[in-house]
């Protein structure tokens, strides 16, 4: 099925192949100006082509509709990127291998970035409260974002009861952190 796209693409983009030869390389270098990273750019530009392959027959300018859906892909990837840090402390002294300049967030004022390290490191204290079967959990759910399926592979629990530990372990970290102010 082809559509009528006169005067709103370019002539010749009547299939998904035809854009991705036009699009590809000037998407890639769009997608790198927001991720900083060119395996993160080509990730971003791929899966904006397939959301595009699953819609293409309803999408009436594909053009446009590729950069902001490459802008939005990529702005998701700096959020999660930028909320990601470590649960493992590692300020070890000795070692001096992190430093609060690491988890610095520019886009933050400064007190903001005090109330953010205080908050990480309200975490790590409420992590390290836990038992060690529910630390280890936490440790392969979000450090290592294994499914419940392949925790329960490793750990020889089920499935079932990786969930049950790590619902109550989370809902022990939230109250804590409730109880010291850092959330609601």
């Amino acid at each position: 099925m082809r559509r009528d796209r006169t005067s709103v693409e370019p002539p010749g983009w009547e299939t998904i192949e035809e854009l991705f030869a036009a699009l590809e390389a000037p998407l890639l270098a769009y997608a790198l100006r927001y991720t900083g990273e060119f395996a993160l750019a080509e990730d971003v530009v791929q899966e904006a082509f397939m959301k595009l392959h699953a819609q293409f027959e309803s999408v009436e300018k594909p053009r446009p509709w590729l950069y902001r859906t490459v802008h939005n892909l990529a702005l998701n990837q700096r959020r999660k990127a930028g909320k990601t840090v470590s649960l493992e402390d590692n300020s070890d002294s000795e070692k001096g291998n992190s430093s609060p300049a690491e988890f610095a967030d520019p886009a933050l004022l400064p007190d903001e970035q005090m109330l953010r390290l205080e908050g990480i490191g309200q975490v790590r204290l409420s992590l390290a409260a836990l038992d060690d079967r529910s630390r280890e959990l936490v440790r392969l759910k979000f450090n290592d974002e294994l499914s419940y399926k392949d925790i329960a592979a490793r750990t020889g629990l089920t499935a079932g009861n990786v969930g049950f530990i790590l619902h109550h372990a989370l809902k022990t970290i939230a109250a804590e952190l409730a109880r010291t102010g850092v959330a609601p």
